[in-house]
Parts: C-alpha cells; structure tokens; sequence
C-alpha cells in the first residue's frame, strides 16, 4: 500500500456540486477517495473544502447526493466556508469578524448578501460583473455582527478564503498538534488567491485539470488568458500536478524547468483482466462529456451521419448536459439522423454505459487528461479520438485506441468503421486499452502523490514570509 508521509490533508475547490463541471468533480472526489484508500488519516481521507456561496441546505443537498453515489467516503468531512460563517446566534463567526478590520461595503458595487438559516446577513460578497478576473479584485467583502451592523471587512475574495483555511488549520492544530498541514488546490481560481498564505507549516500544491494554451494548442501556442497571471505565481506553490508527462514537457521547455512540477495522473480503476463481448452492442458507440463548444461534438455528428451508409447498425449514444445542446439536437435532426444518434443527459451509471459499448469517441480539441477516456480504456473499450492535446495522444500513444489527425472527420469515419467491424482488431485494441489505463490507476496515481507530498514537506514553504498576492 502507498504511505503517505505523517501529515493533514486538505483538498480545496472553488466548488463541487453534483452533475456540475464534468470530470473535473468527478476526479476531484476520486483523488480524495483514492488518498482515503491509501490510508490517509486512517482511511477517512482528507478533508474537502468548498468556498461557493450557496446555502447550507444546498450543501446538505450535494453531500447526501455524492454519498448516495459512494463518490465520498465520509460525507461529514465535506466542509464549505460560508456553511462554517454562520452562527447560530447571528452574525457572521468568531474566526470571521476577528480576521476584519474597519470597514464598510462599497458603495459603486453592487453586493450579494449570503445569509444564515435565520435569513439574516452574514457575509456581503462584492459582484464584479462582466470580469473574468473577478476573484482578484480587493474590492471589501462586509462582514455582519449578530445586530445585522456591517463589523469589519476583508480585502477581498482572496483574504476572505485566507481567513477560513486559517481557521481550519488553526482547529486541526488545536491541542498542539505540530503535524504539518498539505493542502492540494484543486482549482487555478483559488491557486492565484492562496499563494499570499505564508503560513510556514503548509505546503501548497496545486493540481491541475486541463490546458493551458489557446488553438491550436500546440507547445508554443498563445497562453489562455486566464492562465497567463497563473504562470506569474506558479513557482511559489510547493508542487504543481500536471496530469501528464507531455503537458509537464511542454512547460518545462517553455517556462524553464524546475522540480516542483511533477507529473500526477487523475487515477481510474482499470479491470481485472480483458471484459468479455458478452455485455457489448454491436455497433454501440458512446460519448461521455459537457455538451460544451471545445468537445466538437458537431464533428461527431457528421462523422456519423458517414458512418451509417456503412455501418448500418451503429448508434452514438452522448451522455451528459451542456449550452450546445439544442444546437446539437437540431444538427441530429437536420441529418435525419435521429434513430442513430441520441442525446442521453446525465448518466449515474457510466460504468455501465462504457461495458456496453463497442466504442468510446472523443472529438474533443483539447483534455487535460480525460477522464472518460480513461475510464473507457479501464473498461476494455476501444477508444476513436482526434490526436489532441494532451490526455488523447498520451492515453493512446500506449495502445487501446485508434488516434486521427486532428479535426479530420472523414478519417474519424474510417476509425470507427474499422473498429466497429473488425472483430479482430476490436479485441486487440479491448487488450490493449487495458493495459493502457494501468498505466494511470489508482496504485500509480497515488504513488506518485504520496513522494510529491514527501518531497514538499522536506522542503520548507516556499511561501514563508512572502508578500501577500
């Protein structure tokens, strides 16, 4: 079994709501999971905290939903900053108005008001409309007093998230505990926020999700905008996670390289041995992503629209949710192909969908990982994807799939046909895709996050006494 070093481990997101942001909950709770496997805090795992401002029923809500699904180990360690600023006898907490100071809400802004159970205000969080960059203003986050009176106010969403990890580590160490504290960042949002903690007890690492470049995505493509300030800050967390070797290359090369970036794959399952046909649709392909303009999911569906007059048995079933749902609805019916392909929704059983398929596709213009991709290899289902960056050409680059120039629908065609129809190629590629996906279970996942924590508690903060972000 891995052993992770003597520490406390947090996991911090922005959010984690159930069927909200695609894979990235999904890999999120499974990390969490995963370390809960490998022993961390004794089998309960870290804890999972949450800085959206939704209510405490809603939060009550979104546990009992991913317990139902066993996607949490202990629904109790599932913490949110403005369930815990709430008092019972009004007004925001203790740890709260104490980390204020004299202030008062801005008037040229407009505010939001989250309240306690008691509907009074707790917490009035500035609304900086139309910005992207929204979590970085300073403008005052007011914090009320048991009377509905303004008590103080915080610099900003980054102070305001300060405050309470502050909080929370200072319960953990209550009763002199001086084990060190590992916090793994899940959302670049927070990342850019957290690097002004100089608490010397905790290392920061921050994991991440997808890409970094805009098209055509290639090494040397323009940043994403929202990436470019990260860039700025990356070098004082204690390790940054990336998912795979080639997008760890690509920034290295790039940015200079350093020893904080280590590669630490999302973990999924991969079966036993080679799942038999027994289960499997001939001619059943699916899709498991967001309905969302970077999946290309109208390429899908006119490589299809191909692939009938070939195969006429083939059907694509898409699962899952998104803005471009109508918009691929009424690309569906426009190709009279709606007895073929059909929008699914959600799905809470994607293990399921994926041992019944004969084929997983992805058309997607870039992954960070792919989560979905993974988990069809893990099943034995041959996967079809365009040659993108960077999850894709790396899963495949081992074997379990058949990879297409980027953007070619006419050979993404030719793929599935093959697939679909050649029994022989078929099971070769269910072999492969299996020992492929071992290559990213759990074991290796949490192997390489266990010596990542090691490394960065041998090291001392790289945040120590540096000057507030």
């Amino acid at each position: 079994m891995t052993a992770f070093p003597d520490a406390e481990y947090l996991v911090v997101s922005s959010r984690l709501i159930p069927d909200h942001d695609g894979g990235y909950t999904l890999a999120t709770l499974a990390r969490a999971r995963q370390m809960a496997a490998a022993g961390v805090h004794d089998g309960a795992g870290p804890l999972l905290l949450t800085v959206d401002p939704g209510s405490v029923a809603d939060h009550a809500r979104h546990r009992a939903a991913f317990a139902g699904r066993d996607l949490v180990v202990d629904p109790d360690r599932m913490r949110n900053l403005f369930d815990e600023a709430s008092d019972p006898r009004g007004g925001a907490a203790m740890w709260l108005r104490g980390a204020t100071h004299p202030g008062d809400r801005d008037p040229a802004l407009e505010y939001r008001e989250v309240t306690d159970a008691a509907g009074r205000p707790t917490v009035a969080l500035p609304v900086i409309a139309g910005d992207p960059d929204w979590h970085i203003s300073d403008a005052p986050v007011a914090v009320y007093d048991a009377h509905g009176e303004v008590a103080g106010v915080l610099d900003g969403f980054g102070a305001l998230y300060r405050a309470w990890l502050a909080h929370v580590v200072a319960e953990l160490r209550a009763g002199g505990s001086d084990r060190p504290v590992v916090v793994i960042c899940e959302s670049r949002q927070l990342g850019e926020l957290l690097v002004g903690w100089d608490d010397p007890g905790v290392r920061l690492v921050h994991a991440i999700h997808t890409v970094h470049l805009e098209p055509p995505y290639a090494p040397d493509s323009a940043l994403n905008p929202l990436w470019s300030r990260w860039f700025t800050v990356a070098e004082q967390f204690d390790a940054v996670l990336w998912p795979t070797a080639a997008q760890r290359a690509d920034v290295a090369e790039r940015f200079g390289d350093s020893d904080i970036h280590v590669v630490v794959p999302h973990g999924v399952p991969s079966a036993a041995s080679v799942p038999g046909d027994s289960e499997r649709v001939p001619g059943r392909v699916v899709m498991l992503n967001r309905l969302a303009p970077g999946k290309r999911l109208d390429h899908a569906v006119r490589a299809f629209a191909a692939l009938v007059e070939r195969v006429p048995n083939a059907t694509l079933d898409i699962y899952g949710d998104g803005p471009e749902r109508d918009r691929l609805q009424e690309a569906i019916d426009a190709a009279w192909l709606g007895a073929h392909v059909v929008l699914r929704g959600a799905t809470s059983d994607p293990g399921r969908v994926l041992r019944e398929a004969s084929a997983y596709l992805s058309t997607s213009a870039y992954e960070g990982q792919g989560l979905s991709i993974v988990e069809a290899l893990a099943d034995g289902c041959p996967v079809v994807a365009y040659a993108a960056p960077y999850g894709p050409r790396e899963l495949l680059g081992r074997g379990g799939g058949i990879l297409v120039k980027d953007g070619d629908e006419a050979a993404l065609t030719d793929a599935l046909e093959q697939v679909l129809t050649d029994p022989e190629l078929h099971h070769r590629l269910s072999v492969e895709a299996v020992q492929s996906a071992r290559a990213v279970d759990p074991d290796h996942a949490m192997a390489a996050l266990a010596q990542a924590a090691s490394d960065v508690l041998a090291r001392p903060s790289r945040r120590a006494a540096a000057p507030d972000a």
